[in-house]
């Protein structure tokens, strides 16, 4: 996906927000900002604050790669992993 404008972040946060299953409220929870706000970031308000929606991007696990000139930019997922998973592994190995 071409991300151009502040429309272009909104459509993928919200293509990424409904792929995960979450409503907005959800996803405003999660990224600490009210559902109000997560709706205006989705219909492409200009003049968000640049943390907020870096914020609101990884809660979506997306990433923008910048345009290098050789490929568009695109958003890519990212892969978060689970600590509990880990904590538990390593509890299970100092047991053994």
């Amino acid at each position: 996906m071409r991300i151009r404008t502040p429309k272009d972040i909104g459509a993928l946060i919200r293509e990424r927000r409904q792929t995960l299953g979450l409503d907005q409220g959800q996803l405003a929870k999660k990224v600490g900002v009210s559902r109000l706000w997560i709706n205006q970031i989705e219909r492409g308000k200009p003049g968000a604050s640049l943390g907020l929606v870096l914020r609101t991007l990884a809660a979506v696990n997306a990433e923008v790669i910048a345009n290098t000139g050789e490929r568009p930019i695109v958003a890519e997922p990212v892969l978060t992993p689970d600590i509990n998973a880990i904590v538990d592994a390593a509890r299970s190995k100092q047991k053994s």
